[in-house]
């Protein structure tokens, strides 16, 4: 009588685990899509965080990202259908494909030119007392000798 009890205790907790796994995906698909796309009413906020009152774009915008969801669609096609109807300013972070790649390239680039520019104009301070040493009057060659 204990056995089976514990077997459908056990039973039953897996079972509940499994439906409340499943139950959170679409919500955390939804948080997670919302959060990679923005409102594209010229507030500039990501689409989940877009308070104005009276969008009409965020609304329509995130019921159509929850159909998307409920038909189990891919994720970068759910991105790429937003792109094709709304155009490249709906994604809050530009991709890592093609001509993009610039965008995440190039502030690491021209912060390392300007570091190793701005290095090179500087005087070190031991060339500062280098120089020094050399132009004291007890080193310098006489002339006439």
């Amino acid at each position: 009588m204990k056995l089976f009890r514990r077997i459908s205790t056990s039973l039953l907790l897996i079972t509940f685990s499994v439906l409340l796994l499943g139950a959170t995906g679409d919500r955390a698909r939804f948080n997670d899509l919302g959060h990679r796309m923005m409102c594209v009413c010229g507030c500039n906020q990501i689409l989940l965080e877009c308070n104005h009152v009276g969008c009409t774009y965020s609304d329509r915008m995130r019921e159509q990202l929850s159909a998307a969801i409920q038909q189990e669609s891919n994720d970068e096609n759910i991105l790429q259908t937003f792109v094709k109807e709304y155009g490249t300013t709906v994604l809050a972070a530009p991709t890592m494909r093609g001509f993009d790649r610039v965008a995440w390239i190039m502030p690491f680039a021209v912060f390392l030119a300007g570091g190793s520019f701005d290095s090179q104009l500087e005087i070190p301070p031991t060339a500062v007392r280098c120089t020094r040493r050399a132009r004291s009057p007890g080193s310098l060659p006489r002339k006439g000798t």
